[in-house]
């Protein structure tokens, strides 16, 4: 009897944990099919403290978000820098995925934002925009700014447009949408972020958004459509160049103001020989681009160009060359060549690799200089040649970056501390013109960096 009492007992108690591990089961599938509908129909579960929790409610708002970019047809793609920085090209697979239960693993981070940019050349504003994201329980709020590519010398008034849209649930996440506009240049370019008076400064953690502190500028990128977490999503097919491009993306518009006070005291010169000079280092500007871009080198305005960028928004007719700067270390031996092919010949060569390298290439009429910078503790610096007599001479000048700006419809680089790069090369009276010039002596940066010896000189002074 005592045994037939165990034997029960014991099929007793495998029949009652079998039917609790069978009603876990039936309850956990009902629960996660409950979850993934909400996800695609209806609202999210609510925590304590009624907000939708986490993760969850960081993908309700993308959804509900590209909903709304779908009904406004918003041409809107990923341009977050965490998330892109989370993809592989295992994610780009994703496209075609179904996703059979509810997560979030790229569109939900850490952080409480995520960013999108918009195509604003091919977006219509519509201003039901505002109703419709009320009406899906969103805040939405445009920043404007001026139009760069309305503004001139004539006109320094330019029009407003949106520059940044900010579309915020639940009080603290947030959708930060950039609105990049094609310019001249044939690049996309976005404005900064500026609160005007009446901006409520807690709408969002603008110190922490990765887009607006400066205007910046980008290859226009090829979007591709894929799925992420379950929503369709566009962004840039080449998204590690986009994230390259991000972290050197500053933009410094033309200082359109100061040069109209320039050209009050010193007007334009406007005769043929000055028009013509103009229009011939356009096309050498355009074409030493073309050549060093397909190189893959990085290059900015330097000496008289980059000071007629900053000083009058344009070439200095009197300058009679074009000068570009490039690091040393972006020093390529087919450089030469690569533009000898786009049919700019080699007019000299002075210096070496490693000490005062200078190359310069002869235009239609007009001389292409491209000065190597050399990196050395606090200040950098680039030689000169005298041919005749193989003296050295040292530019220095206080360490900078390289920001992206536009001269005569193209995108190119210049020293993002522009003033201090000027001054050092033509001192305090920057703003007035010298039309008589001594490469030798006039810049208050030059020294003297000995002689070249007598059995290096053909190789470091060569002239063709």
């Amino acid at each position: 009897m005592p045994r037939l009492n165990r034997t029960v007992v014991l099929a007793l108690l495998i029949a009652t944990s079998s039917i609790f591990l069978l009603f876990q089961l039936y309850y956990y599938r009902q629960y996660v099919s409950k979850w993934a509908d909400s996800l695609q129909h209806g609202p999210l579960a609510l925590s304590s403290k009624g907000y939708l929790a986490g993760k969850e409610a960081q993908w309700h708002l993308v959804k509900k978000f590209l909903g709304l970019a779908r009904k406004f047809s918003l041409p809107v793609f990923l341009v977050d820098t965490v998330t892109l920085s989370l993809l592989t090209q295992e994610a780009e697979l994703l496209k075609d995925s179904q996703l059979k239960e509810p997560h979030c693993t790229f569109l939900c981070t850490h952080r409480h934002f995520i960013t999108f940019g918009l195509l604003g050349n091919v977006w219509k504003y519509d201003a039901a925009l505002q109703d419709a994201a009320e009406e899906r329980g969103l805040e939405l709020l445009e920043l404007r700014g001026k139009d760069p590519r309305l503004v001139g010398m004539d006109d320094l008034t330019g029009s407003e447009i949106p520059l940044h849209l900010l579309i915020r649930s639940d009080g603290h996440l947030l959708v930060h949408v950039v609105v990049l506009y094609e310019r001249s240049g044939n690049y996309l370019w976005h404005g900064p972020l500026r609160l005007t008076p009446g901006i409520d400064h807690n709408f969002a953690p603008f110190r922490k958004l990765d887009f607006g502190r400066y205007a910046g500028a980008y290859d226009r990128p090829e979007l591709i459509l894929t799925t992420l977490d379950g929503l369709d999503v566009r962004l840039p097919k080449n998204f590690s160049h986009f994230l390259t491009e991000h972290s050197s993306s500053r933009f410094l518009e033309c200082r359109y103001r100061e040069a109209a006070a320039f050209y009050q005291l010193y007007p334009d010169d406007p005769s043929p020989e000055a028009m013509d000079f103009r229009m011939k280092a356009k096309s050498l500007l355009h074409l030493a681009a073309r050549v060093l871009t397909e190189l893959q080198v990085p290059f900015w305005l330097s000496s008289g160009t980059c000071l007629g960028w900053f000083r009058q928004c344009n070439i200095i007719p009197y300058s009679k060359d074009v000068d570009l700067g490039i690091w040393i270390k972006d020093y390529r031996h087919d450089l030469t060549q690569a533009f000898q092919r786009a049919g700019l010949p080699l007019k000299h060569k002075f210096g070496k690799i490693e000490d005062s390298l200078e190359l310069s290439f002869q235009g239609l009429d007009v001389k292409l200089d491209i000065f190597f910078f050399y990196e050395d503790g606090d200040i950098v610096w680039n030689g000169g040649t005298q041919a005749k007599s193989g003296k050295k001479f040292k530019y220095v000048f206080p360490r900078f970056s390289l920001c992206w700006t536009e001269l005569v419809d193209l995108r190119l680089r210049v020293p993002c501390e522009t003033l201090d790069y000027v001054v050092a090369n033509y001192g305090p009276e920057w703003n007035v013109p010298v039309k008589t010039w001594d490469w030798k002596s006039s810049p208050p940066n030059v020294q003297e960096n000995g002689v070249w010896p007598i059995r290096e000189r053909d190789d470091v002074i060569q002239v063709y």
